[in-house]
């Protein structure tokens, strides 16, 4: 099963395109973890097991790991052994460097941690991308329009009326021959995403934004999806994990990814 078959068919058992970001900021959990010997490991223990029945992905956020150092190294490694085996994860990393480098993160990403996938800045050319895609059952997600406002700075740059993440694109479905390339497109562009739909419907998308950045929900599921209504993770971090502080974070976050996953499938089913 390569990279793009086991996404659709995560999706399809989990009747769900929904991603749940582990953006696990320690300086947000709740009060009553901060006395753990491991607080950010039983924050998203707490996390997962609330949100795993109503989610296809989990994609840890490196920053919030590596900023705490050996800890934190130490914590994403514990989550992902505790990570459910029916789920599909992505480290969001967004490496993009060359040569033997590029392929120590892929190492470290793939064989140590045993993530599915990594988000990767192609900017530096395929050479920042070929060591991830080696292998059909593992793949990356390209960053090709992300969600955050100053995107257009330069990933909107056009040259003979083509903007930049247009050809980014084409670069990636050619670099698509096993089937294991992806690509972040935020929810935030919705009529952009339409337009990149259009240009690549076999690519699987990650598309941000559709939580506290305030995407819009069914516009970016209109134009996000492929003609089934699939091929799309739609990732909301701080929405869902940090919508209580208190004892109760757990079965809110719950509440918060049901109600994400149905409002999508409403969606969907309009659609298809």
């Amino acid at each position: 099963m390569n990279f793009t078959e086991k996404i659709q068919s995560v999706c399809r058992a989990q009747n769900s395109l929904l991603c749940v970001g582990l953006d696990t900021d320690i300086t947000r959990i709740p009060d009553f973890l901060k006395n753990e010997p491991d607080p950010i490991f039983a924050f998203n223990k707490v996390i997962i097991d609330a949100t795993a029945p109503f989610a296809a992905a989990f994609k840890p956020n490196l920053a919030f790991y590596e900023a705490q150092g050996t800890a934190g190294w130490q914590a994403l490694e514990k989550t992902m052994k505790y990570m459910p085996k029916h789920v599909f994860t992505i480290a969001d990393a967004k490496r993009g460097d060359i040569g033997n480098t590029a392929r120590q993160y892929a190492k470290a990403f793939f064989d140590h941690f045993k993530f599915d996938s990594v988000t990767v800045n192609p900017y530096l050319g395929l050479d920042s991308v070929a060591p991830f895609i080696e292998n059909e059952e593992q793949g990356v997600f390209i960053l090709c329009l992300t969600s955050n406002t100053s995107s257009q700075d330069f990933q909107h740059f056009t040259h003979d009326g083509q903007p930049l993440y247009q050809f980014i694109l084409e670069k990636v479905n050619g670099w698509n021959e096993k089937h294991n390339c992806g690509v972040v497109v935020g929810a935030t562009h919705p009529d952009e995403l339409k337009q990149v739909r259009d240009l690549a419907p076999e690519l699987p998308f990650l598309i941000p934004g559709i939580g506290a950045q305030g995407g819009d929900v069914e516009l970016s599921v209109q134009n996000g999806t492929n003609d089934n209504g699939e091929l799309a993770l739609y990732n909301s971090s701080r929405g869902i994990i940090f919508k209580s502080s208190g004892t109760d974070f757990g079965e809110t976050a719950a509440a918060e990814a049901r109600s994400v996953r149905d409002m999508i499938n409403q969606i969907r089913k309009r659609l298809v």
